[in-house]
């Protein structure tokens, strides 16, 4: 039997939760999450059109804001007492090299979400960090030591989005010191599952494997195109245990920002060997040197969660990724686009 991590306050079935950014991947998972939960009053938030969004649920309030406006802040959180902030404009390493400015706006978002959870009073508050808050200089080797949170400051994060994030994890902290918001924050490795983007731009180096994979084998034009040297390393986590571990940080008592993430380490050309596994095929490789690649090495130390919560995410990567290639496949061969699921 799986590991469950330990909650700390039991959050009461009958409070609404709102979701900002549920027309997402994370979102769209998180929201079914608590619907299985047995949570019926949810409220679901995009700045997408509902039709865009990667799955909707008939049961779930659905809502198309801009929450980068405070106005569409106070409509999504009006009458809400459990909160989770996961919108942001944001995507793969391409997106998020070629686009600082944009992933820095995102800030407006978490900025004006705390200031409306603070005037309805909001008992929970969530917000979605990432690893990409981790000072550069400790992730310039592929054999990486793992992050540990405190490995954030002195601060040089990614430059706009790591910027972003790693600024609203302080607003979050000083929300919560000044005006009492019980707000937490996770920092996201690299998630990645079913029911997300796998082209477009903004997808994830799982999904575009998975996808290049795929487009070689239906082809017959048996090569793939690999970013960078491929020996940069990263970890990546299953969608389920993030839904799991978000749940368990927000109804936690930890106050400062902690790594949610696998710490499986992985090289890029490793996950393309593994996807060839799943997909039973050899590819000859590309390499694209001048493409986006990030950081050389990242991982995800998980000391402080496993003590805090008596769990860690544990997916394995195999596991996870025949998950992901088989949705993306039947994906790719339906003739649906690639955007809204909806659940009946």
């Amino acid at each position: 039997m799986a590991v469950k991590p330990r909650i700390d306050i039991q959050l009461p079935t009958d409070q609404l939760i709102v979701v900002g950014g549920g027309g997402g991947f994370i979102g769209g998972h998180l929201v079914d999450y608590f619907r299985r939960l047995g949570y019926r009053k949810i409220r679901a938030v995009d700045i997408k059109p509902l039709g865009e969004w990667y799955q909707r649920f008939p049961d779930v309030e659905s809502l198309q804001l801009d929450l980068s406006k405070i106005d569409a802040c106070r409509t999504a959180l009006k009458d809400s007492q459990i909160v989770f902030n996961l919108a942001a404009d944001m995507g793969g390493m391409g997106f998020i090299e070629n686009n600082k400015a944009l992933c820095m706006l995102s800030v407006l978002i978490n900025t004006h979400m705390l200031m409306a959870a603070r005037e309805f009073k909001v008992d929970r508050f969530f917000y979605a960090s990432s690893a990409c808050v981790y000072n550069a200089d400790k992730q310039r080797d592929p054999k990486v030591t793992a992050l540990k949170e405190e490995d954030a400051y002195p601060a040089m994060p990614e430059d706009g989005y790591g910027w972003e994030k790693l600024f609203s994890e302080r607003m979050c902290r000083h929300f919560r010191e000044d005006f009492g918001i019980n707000a937490r924050a996770a920092r996201y490795h690299n998630v990645y599952g079913p029911f997300g983007t796998y082209d477009g731009g903004r997808e994830k180096a799982p999904a575009a494997v998975s996808r290049k994979v795929i487009s070689a084998k239906l082809s017959g034009k048996h090569e793939i195109e690999i970013w960078g040297t491929g020996e940069q390393t990263r970890s990546f986590m299953y969608i389920d245990d993030c839904t799991v571990g978000t749940h368990a940080i927000l109804a936690s008592n930890i106050l400062e920002p902690i790594n949610l993430g696998s710490n499986e380490l992985v090289s890029i050309n490793q996950l393309v060997d593994i996807v060839e596994g799943i997909a039973e095929i050899k590819l000859k490789r590309r390499y694209k040197l001048d493409a986006p690649k990030g950081v050389n090495g990242r991982n995800s130390d998980n000391t402080r969660i496993k003590e805090l919560l008596g769990w860690e995410p544990s997916t394995r990567l195999r596991n996870g990724m025949e998950k992901t290639y088989r949705w993306i496949y039947d994906q790719m061969t339906s003739g649906k686009p690639n955007a809204s699921f909806t659940h009946s």
